[in-house]
């Protein structure tokens, strides 16, 4: 997560106070709402009731459906960090707001804010710049120009089809697949914060976790080796002397055909039976 500034750190406490909410509430609804686009938040906080959303023209779900005023603080709440969010333009810029659009050049626009005079701050800039020469971009370095890229909940991708690859942050942490040969079309993701992320490619709809990871926060994975059953000589010993066992016993078993045809004598018999068993 971003690091806000001092002016930030003031403005969530102020909301906090005002809201009677804590300011870690405060911070992780701001973030649902930046990944949201501005207009809507997908979210789950104990202090909201568990999960919810909001969007933009009055519409809040909350898992405590019917504590209206806890509806009341959390709509109010919501407005006022959509309102905030909409002068922040290095927020716009940056790439937070990107939706699900199509190319590298696209981005989505912030419209249908007013600014809130009463709200704290005014443009005061929430979070911490990055630092020079950097791009900004959340997703591993190397990777330029993704194909599409998009938020939902807590969770933020980047497509890359051109080299395969596949960038998810989740709760901070971000990591980087393998697609293989999928033609990725969509994602979507369970309505949890622990939710399974899914994806539609030519395939129909597969879970994420069923592709390879390259690396997570840069740090590269290495592959699974495939594994190769290992012969153990002692195991071949064993049944080689299992085998042995059973040609004696059939052995013997042949022996006292032999001698009930008359074949042997009793005495040629005893002789061949004591001579098979000594080799046990």
């Amino acid at each position: 997560m971003r690091q806000l500034t001092p002016e930030g750190q003031q403005i969530i406490n102020s909301l906090a106070q005002r809201y009677n909410f804590s300011p870690d509430a405060v911070y992780s609804l701001l973030q649902s709402v930046i990944n949201g686009n501005g207009s809507m938040a997908q979210f789950n906080h104990p202090e909201f009731g568990g999960s919810g959303q909001w969007m933009r023209g009055g519409m809040i779900m909350l898992g405590d459906m019917f504590n209206n005023n806890l509806k009341n603080s959390v709509g109010g709440l919501c407005q006022e960090l959509s309102n905030l969010i909409a002068n922040q333009p290095d927020l716009i810029q940056g790439g937070s707001f990107q939706s699900q659009s199509q190319g590298s050049q696209q981005q989505a626009n912030f419209s249908g804010g007013h600014q809130n005079t009463n709200s704290p701050g005014g443009a005061a800039s929430l979070f911490v710049a990055p630092p020079a020469g950097s791009s900004g971009n959340w997703w591993p370095a190397g990777l330029q120009f993704p194909n599409s890229t998009g938020s939902q909940n807590n969770v933020r991708y980047a497509y890359f089809a051109t080299i395969h690859r596949l960038a998810i942050e989740l709760n901070g942490h971000v990591t980087l697949y393998d697609t293989l040969d999928h033609q990725i079309g969509g994602f979507s993701q369970q309505q949890s914060s622990s939710g399974s992320i899914t994806f539609n490619s030519q395939y129909g709809i597969v879970d994420i976790n069923n592709l390879p990871v390259v690396s997570i926060d840069n740090v590269a994975v290495q592959p699974q080796a495939v594994h190769t059953p290992v012969y153990n000589q002692t195991d071949n010993v064993v049944t080689q002397q299992l085998n042995q066992e059973a040609d004696i016993f059939a052995a013997i078993e042949k022996l006292a055909h032999l001698k009930a045809k008359g074949i042997l004598t009793d005495a040629e018999y005893s002789t061949k039976k004591a001579e098979l068993l000594s080799r046990l």
